[in-house]
């Protein structure tokens, strides 16, 4: 049975994301308990702000260790969203240089474009299959809110990108670790969609 755990250091859209799973019809709790951590079947790290001091939030508020027990040694399908995506990085460069959790190497780098921040509807072009993509068809607009974007070394791991001023990695995906740029929780039915086949996996 799918138990999703949703981390909340502070500076996440916590309940929007819950609300999304709970009309998905799936038992969800929000919470940093260890314990909770331990018996989820699927584990999301939403988060709005700044690289910084999310990163900050993150070490105060949530067992890392744990977190990286479930998620790097059993494997459990984790999921960030927008800056939840970005902690994963070995370091941000937003108001200066910040390391991340290091999960997946690359940096947090500011966006290119002369209008920021990238604000909106906005599509997403597959550059590899994946599940979370199942019944997306022609329908791949999700609603993006930053400044910043992650640039992976390893440009395998995207499995979507996005252009705005350039292109850059809106989706990627190492096995049972994923990382979105945009906000499905916002996203409407397009969110739902790659939600459930996210909690499917």
């Amino acid at each position: 049975m799918t138990k999703v755990c949703i981390l909340d250091y502070g500076s996440g859209n916590v309940g929007s994301v819950n609300n999304l799973i709970q009309f998905l019809n799936y038992e969800c709790k929000i919470s940093n308990d260890p314990k909770e951590i331990e018996k989820s079947t699927h584990i999301i790290l939403p988060g709005v702000g700044a690289f910084g001091a999310a990163m900050q939030k993150v070490k105060n508020k949530i067992p890392i260790k744990k977190l990286e027990n479930e998620i790097l040694k059993k494997n459990k399908p984790f999921l960030g969203i927008c800056v939840g995506m970005q902690l994963m990085a070995t370091t941000g460069e937003e108001f200066g240089e910040f390391e991340g959790l290091g999960w997946i190497e690359g940096k947090v780098k500011k966006m290119k474009s002369k209008i920021l921040p990238h604000i909106g509807w906005n599509d997403i072009t597959i550059k590899k299959d994946s599940k979370i993509f199942s019944g997306l068809n022609e329908h791949k607009d999700f609603y993006f809110v930053h400044s910043f974007h992650f640039d992976l070394k390893d440009k395998n791991l995207v499995v979507a990108e996005t252009e705005y001023g350039e292109k850059f990695c809106s989706i990627f995906q190492k096995e049972n670790i994923i990382g979105v740029q945009f906000h499905p929780e916002k996203s409407q039915k397009t969110g739902q969609v790659l939600l459930k086949n996210f909690l499917s996996l």
